[in-house]
């Protein structure tokens, strides 16, 4: 096994652009020939569009793109912006008159980070998508959809940590596997090899971290709105061939990524979905592949933790002290 950039799982291709003034942007992953993706959601507050695409019991067996984008629900409008540099880019559905692109979107929280009232639009979803058609510009941090991300807030936004959005792949003879995380959580963030906390809530003193589950179990309700900048959102790509149900069942596996690293996960307040998305024809075992899954997006969380950069007036865990964190 040896670690690979996830640029190099071809042929999907991903592209960003981000508002970093106003704190927020989107991840565009596009496919030219289509591929098959699943989805497995499992927060209890996800923003989505098209996502009903994926079961396995819908008609359409590959989509076209999928756009991982802040703004909350307000940010889905992005997947328009993609859909028409498709349509002019003649990828889609042909219904005679036109092609259809299929664009699966979630989105996450972030409008406590930076400009409340911009979010990302039709105008950010079609730059990055010509972005990934033309110049693929992929790269952890502070960008697409990690631009306003930020975890910790169990206690509110004073008290939370900046994170951003972060990758890992592998290859294993020839299969090919990676995710794509970007990290909003409620939660903290552990570090999923030795389970050290590596983000999360902060001390009032911001030197040091609390527990987000302790402050749970304690009954003490510190906020009455936990509507303050919830969901991990996370796309898994592989050249493994499968069909939509295998995958949603890999998706379904990749979550135990998110357990491993994120406390609490899932919760009412954060809409964590996974996709995951093949386009190759490599033979690998579902089993096999899933187990991987988990990996990947355990470790895309670590990246999204210490590939991101303080802003917005939140620190990031390459800011804090040596002794309270370090890298993988």
């Amino acid at each position: 096994m040896r670690e690979i950039p996830v640029t190099e799982i071809g042929p999907v291709k991903i592209g960003q652009a981000e508002d970093r003034a106003a704190g927020t942007g989107c991840t565009v992953f596009l496919c030219e020939k289509g591929m098959r993706a699943g989805i497995d959601v499992r927060g209890g507050g996800p923003a989505s569009r098209e996502t009903k695409l994926l079961d396995p019991l819908m008609a359409a067996q590959e989509i076209h793109a999928i756009v991982l984008a802040g703004g909350s629900a307000f940010g889905l409008s992005a997947a328009g912006g993609v859909m028409r540099l498709l349509e002019e880019r003649g990828i889609g559905y042909d219904v005679g008159v036109t092609k259809v692109p299929l664009v699966a979107q979630s989105g996450l929280f972030d409008l406590t980070v930076g400009d409340p009232f911009t979010r990302p639009d039709e105008s950010m979803g079609y730059a990055a998508a010509k972005q990934a058609m033309d110049a693929p510009n992929y790269r952890d941090g502070n960008y697409g959809a990690g631009c306003g991300a930020t975890v910790g807030k169990i206690a509110g936004m004073s008290t939370c940590m900046k994170t951003g959005v972060g990758s890992f792949a592998v290859q294993v003879g020839e299969l090919k596997i990676g995710a794509v995380a970007a990290l909003n959580a409620l939660g903290d963030v552990f570090d999923w090899k030795t389970g050290r906390q590596i983000a999360g809530l902060l001390t009032e003193d911001k030197k040091g971290f609390r527990s987000s589950p302790a402050v749970i179990s304690s009954g003490i309700s510190r906020v009455k709105n936990r509507f303050v900048g919830n969901t991990t959102l996370c796309v898994i790509i592989t050249n493994a061939y499968f069909e939509k149900a295998a995958l949603c069942k890999i998706a379904g596996m990749g979550h135990d990524g998110y357990a491993r690293s994120i406390r609490p996960v899932h919760t009412s307040f954060d809409g964590d979905s996974i996709y995951a998305v093949s386009a190759g024809e490599v033979e690998a075992d579902q089993e096999v592949v899933g187990t991987l899954a988990a990996e990947v997006v355990s470790e895309a969380i670590t990246r999204a933790v210490f590939s991101a950069e303080s802003a917005y007036g939140f620190i990031a865990a390459r800011d804090l002290a040596p002794n309270e964190t370090s890298g993988s």
